[in-house]
C-alpha cells in the first residue's frame, strides 16, 4: 500500500514562535540535531520556516552595501533592486525568529501520498516540508523521509 505522509512525517518537529529569540531558534537546531525549526503562531498554524541557510550569511552575500545610485533632478534613483539589500540587512540584524522566517511556507496535507510530497518537494526545491491537517501543523517531512518511502514502495 502506498505511504502517506502521515505514515513518514515527523510527528514532533522543532517549533518557536514568531517572538522567540534567534538564540533559541539555533539551540533547537542544535538539540534537535535538525537543519530546520518551524514558527508556529498561537493557533497552531505554521507562519514560517527558518533553515541553517537563513542563520549564514555566505560569502557571495557577506558584501552588504548600499545598492548604487544616482542622483537625478533632485531625486535618487537606485541602479540596483533594493529588496536585496532589505533581505541581506534584515537577515544580518535578526533577533526574533519572524524577522529571520521565511513567511508562508509551502505546506503539505497530512494524508498526501508520498509521490506527490516527492513531486512537490522537487518542483518547489525544498527539503522541508511542513505537514497541515485543518491548516494546523501536524509534523514535518522531509526530502530524505519522502525518498525513503519511495524506495520501500
Amino acid at each position: 500500500m502506498a505511504k502517506t505522509v502521515r505514515d513518514i512525517m515527523d510527528a514532533n518537529p522543532p517549533t518557536v514562535g514568531p517572538e522567540s529569540q534567534v538564540e533559541d531558534v539555533v539551540r533547537l537546531m542544535g538539540e534537535h540535531d535538525r537543519s530546520v525549526v518551524l514558527v508556529v503562531n498561537d493557533g497552531g498554524r505554521c507562519v514560517g520556516i527558518i533553515t541553517e541557510a537563513d542563520l549564514v550569511i555566505g560569502d557571495e552575500e557577506g558584501d552588504i552595501h548600499i545598492p548604487h545610485y544616482i542622483e537625478l533632478f533632485g531625486g535618487v534613483v537606485f541602479l540596483e533592486p533594493l529588496r536585496n539589500f532589505e533581505r541581506k540587512f534584515k537577515k544580518a540584524v535578526a533577533s526574533r525568529a519572524r524577522d529571520l522566517m521565511t513567511e508562508d511556507p509551502v505546506t503539505i496535507e497530512v494524508d498526501t501520498g508520498a509521490r506527490e510530497a516527492a513531486r512537490v518537494i522537487v518542483d518547489r526545491h525544498h527539503n522541508h516540508l511542513p505537514v497541515v491537517e485543518h491548516g494546523r501543523l501536524v509534523g514535518l517531512v522531509t526530502r530524505a523521509d519522502v525518498l525513503g518511502a519511495l524506495v520501500e514502495d
